[in-house]
């Protein structure tokens, strides 16, 4: 596994930002970190960097452990953290010659240029960081995070602040980077978990709360829920005697939201307590839960 977090807590005076958490991630994963204000995301990332120790608990990174070996663990990582740490008096080649200069690289020059190709930075290479807008920034964030080559690459809010065309475009460049590392992102753009993850951790008051695919966490509730349209309105007390069905919502003129226990075919039954009643139903359909419903239900 190239990320082993086990049992990690980490405690500032009686207050837990981190308790017992447990995770795994294996080279080729994309993960997104999710978590509502103060659940412990940052904190976990900056532990998982070395740039925290925890107060219980143990991480290894490629093997190694970020107290044994702190020096191999921040080789094979790559951190963007959400304050982007750049110059804006450094030109962009400067800046990144003197990243690889922290790392001791050698063909510095080579690095840089496959940097700049890696990231799409070839039209503003020649600028100085202040110049640019954040867009590119973020991709010079990237650079410098990539441009040691480390197995993990841990981003914190990559996307904020970024307009549609620059969001699609960093989210292309994680997922290119995200077949060959393991990258743990951690973001508060549903859409972006959607887009770009394979797999979502959620995180509450310091404690992991859901671990899964985006897919079967959607999947994952007790109840069905059918959204019904018609052109008149259908008999309620008829629906509500429709066997398992848990709760009929009037939402407007002809459209329904009947609850139902998980599992229980009750299409059929509203379409021929419509028949009955000469009602014709201009749609019908199961309600797709979101990411973010999801997100709600175990952060509140």
């Amino acid at each position: 596994m190239s990320i082993e977090v086990e049992r990690v807590s980490k405690y500032y005076g009686d207050q837990a930002a981190l308790n017992q958490v447990s995770f795994s991630l294996g080279k080729g994963e994309i993960a997104g970190f999710l978590g509502p204000n103060g659940a412990g995301k940052s904190t976990m990332m900056k532990i998982i960097s070395c740039y925290l120790p925890p107060s219980e608990g143990s991480v290894k990174v490629a093997g190694f452990d970020i107290f044994d070996d702190s020096i191999k663990v921040r080789k094979k990582v790559g951190y963007l953290p959400e304050t982007n740490p750049l110059y804006p008096e450094m030109y962009i080649r400067e800046y990144l010659r003197f990243v690889a200069g922290i790392y001791k690289l050698k063909n510095k020059s080579s690095l840089i240029d496959e940097m700049i190709e890696t990231v799409g930075l070839q039209r503003e290479a020649h600028k100085k960081i202040g110049q640019i807008s954040k867009g590119y920034k973020q991709r010079i964030g990237l650079a410098q995070a990539l441009i040691h080559n480390p197995d993990v690459l841990i981003l914190d809010e990559p996307t904020s602040g970024l307009d549609p065309n620059q969001l699609e475009d960093i989210r292309g460049l994680i997922r290119k980077i995200g077949s060959e590392k393991t990258v743990l992102l951690s973001t508060h753009i549903m859409q972006e978990v959607e887009a770009t993850c394979d797999r979502v951790i959620i995180i509450n008051q310091g404690k992991i709360v859901a671990d899964n695919s985006v897919n079967e966490l959607k999947e994952e509730r007790d109840v069905d829920v059918i959204l019904v349209s018609t052109n008149k309105g259908l008999n309620l007390d008829k629906l509500r005697n429709i066997e398992g069905v848990i709760k009929v919502q009037n939402l407007e003129k002809g459209k329904l939201r009947i609850i139902s226990e998980r599992g229980k075919s009750i299409g059929p039954k509203i379409t021929a307590v419509a028949s009955e009643d000469s009602v014709e139903i201009e749609e019908l359909r199961k309600e797709e839960r979101t990411l973010e419903d999801v997100f709600k239900s175990l952060t509140r």
